[in-house]
């Protein structure tokens, strides 16, 4: 789709994969910027951009379109050391006056005041951008502020650290406008304090492997690497902290094993967990650890993974006519959204542009572009941190991520039956999206109780682990009702995926099910007309091995329309359910039906025969163990 801005032409030769260079990324950042401007207020205190307003009222949604495009502002300008040729500082230096003139008030520019995360909560999260904004631009903006506009700004930015915030990464905004304050000699106790409270809570939710979690919970997806990753690391290297850098660096280094694998071979992420409209935002950690020098990837894997993704999103419609960011995913797509999207929301994608820190003289954008994880090989890697295993494949440069261990329950809500597809999930891809909840759920394992369908809320992580080429991970779930009572005393499934090549082996074991109940497995959803192919095949428990495939009408984010392969099967006490999954690109999909021989359940204990090369893999629940030989 045409970019309603005009960008420099490609150069395969510094880029042979994307054509982008740095001179595309400060192109983009001006286009989006410019689009967002023509949405201001007189004053430019905010950005009143089209949309459906968030659950926070459309005074919030204006600030968050200043503060977060003032994000992607800060990001140019600093990184070019002051080189703002459409004068961007200006007109936020002008928004800032004017949005902390009289905070509160009912008029066209006044800001609303940072309050708690019950009353007034979305303020707070735009306080860090701002701040974040400030520090990087000071020698240029803050320091030329009369000092009673400094004075205003502090005063309306000391409401994050005097409010609560959510309990998960909002512990880092005000420790960001901490950080800030204390840049420009304005720290104090106050300040002091909101740092050492997130960084206290940043180390209880740390999960090795590079993983945080989200808050107290099990809550684990971009957010690691758009929040929980930039805001300390950038810290530290702004404030030049080697020891702070050391240590959060060296996190996010072992978080970026992972997370380049995160990205398929066109360029898209894993179409996972919430806030999904933020989009090439999920590039910021890779681009941050270039600039930082925390990281395992060289300077042309970084720059091909982040403008890779970059590309991806305007290459398919992510943009208006307008050229601003539209509500969803490539174009607007209300699956993708949660009740505090707003218009300005997608805007967080400007933490994408921190990779314009490093100067144009640096490898990030001098060495050759080089290819990315998921085109050098297939691999599989288990991360037992957050319960995650991945699954690249190179031939088509899809990557599968398997969920056995996020769920986004917070610990105050115990299970429920509200169904979550942006982690109830048993496996997301960078090629298919969740079908929307009045839809058949893909990927899903259901134990229907007299005809009641149950979801999967709160996930326990069994384990996991990854050999030459191969890997598994396992957990187990309550099965939750929505209708009638929540539980079945006793009832518990218990799920194992084993991937090897593009194939996946799922094992599952119900127990406690009444007589007479049944279990249904679905697979990926996948369109009519897409070159993704989605296979089920039932190897043991199922009424038939060939799938039904379901219709899911409202599509996903990749299609209008999708469909889902179903298996169902009864169930009663304890039983074990196998079944092998494939989602490939092309007509060269295994035929599942040929892909493992001598299957063997006993008890608690599955085994097989792969006919690829003779290997065997045997899966056992008591204990969780996974043990996969060669002849």
């Amino acid at each position: 789709m045409s970019i309603p801005f005009d960008l420099p032409a490609d150069d395969h030769t510094l880029s042979p994969r994307t054509g982008y260079t740095r001179a595309h990324w400060e192109a983009v950042a001006d286009g989006l910027l410019t689009a967002a401007w023509r949405r201001a207020t007189p004053g430019g205190a905010l950005l009143h951009l089209p949309g459906r307003p968030s659950r926070s009222g459309v005074r919030s949604d204006g600030l968050e379109g200043y503060a977060r495009t003032f994000l992607a502002a800060a990001f140019r300008v600093a990184g070019a050391h002051d080189d703002d040729p459409h004068h961007l500082l200006e007109r936020y230096a002008d928004g800032l006056a004017a949005g902390t003139r009289t905070p509160g008030r009912d008029d066209t520019e006044s800001w609303p005041e940072i309050l708690d995360v019950d009353v007034q909560g979305q303020p707070m999260v735009e306080s860090a951008s701002v701040a974040l904004g400030l520090r990087l631009t000071a020698p240029w903006l803050w320091e030329k502020l009369d000092p009673a506009v400094q004075d205003r700004a502090e005063a309306w930015l000391r409401g994050a650290l005097r409010h609560t915030p959510a309990p998960n990464n909002w512990y880092l905004f005000p420790y960001t406008v901490a950080g800030f304050l204390e840049s420009v000699g304005r720290g104090d106790a106050e300040t002091a304090a909101a740092r050492e409270r997130a960084r206290d809570l940043l180390e209880s939710w740390y999960r090795g492997d590079g993983w945080y979690a989200d808050g107290d919970g099990r809550a684990f997806d971009h957010y690691n690497g758009w929040a929980l990753h930039l805001y300390p690391v950038l810290d530290a290297h702004l404030a030049g902290d080697a020891d702070a850098l050391a240590h959060h660096g060296g996190r996010l280094r072992a978080h970026l094993d992972g997370l380049s694998l995160m990205f398929g071979a066109d360029g898209a992420p894993l179409h996972f967990g919430r806030s999904l409209t933020y989009r090439f935002a999920a590039s910021a950690a890779v681009s941050l650890g270039a600039v930082t020098g925390h990281t395992p990837l060289t300077p042309g894997a970084s720059r091909r993974i982040a403008s890779g993704a970059l590309r991806h999103f305007l290459d398919r419609g992510a943009l208006t006519s307008e050229g601003l960011l539209s509500l969803g995913w490539y174009g607007p797509h209300e699956a993708s959204l949660q009740e505090y999207s707003g218009p300005a929301s997608p805007y967080w994608a400007s933490k994408a542009f921190v990779a314009l820190l490093a100067p144009a003289d640096h490898a990030l954008w001098t060495d050759t572009e080089e290819p990315a994880p998921v085109e050098e090989a297939d691999r599989v890697l288990s991360l037992p941190g957050p319960g995650l295993l991945l699954q690249a494949t190179r031939a088509d440069g899809t990557v599968r991520l398997h969920n056995h261990g996020s769920d986004h329950v917070r610990p105050h809500e115990g299970e429920s039956a509200a169904d979550d597809p942006h982690y109830g999930r048993l496996a997301y891809s960078t090629r298919t999206g969740p079908t929307a909840r009045a839809n058949a759920a893909d990927n899903h394992l259901s134990v229907e109780v007299n005809g009641r369908a149950s979801v999967r809320r709160r996930i326990h992580p069994l384990g996991a682990g990854h050999g030459d080429g191969w890997g598994w991970a396992a957990s187990w779930h309550r099965p939750v009702f929505v209708a009638g009572p929540t539980m079945v005393p006793g009832l518990r499934a218990e799920s194992v995926t084993v991937a090897l090549g593009s194939l996946e082996l799922r094992v599952h074991r119900v127990v406690g099910a009444p007589p007479g109940s049944r279990v249904t497995l679905t697979g990926w959803a996948t369109g009519p007309e897409e070159p993704t192919v989605s296979a089920l095949h039932g190897l043991y428990g199922w009424d038939d091995p060939a799938p039904e495939p379901v219709p899911a009408p409202q599509g996903t984010a990749w299609t209008p329309w999708a469909r889902v392969p179903r298996l169902t099967g009864g169930c009663g006490g304890t039983t074990v359910h196998v079944a092998l999954a494939c989602l490939t690109t092309g007509p060269d999909a295994p035929p599942l039906e040929r892909a493992v021989t001598d299957v063997r359940v006993d008890g608690g204990t599955v085994e097989l025969t792969w006919t690829r090369d003779g290997s065997r893999t045997r899966v056992s629940f008591e204990p969780p163990e996974v043990r996969h030989t060669r002849p």
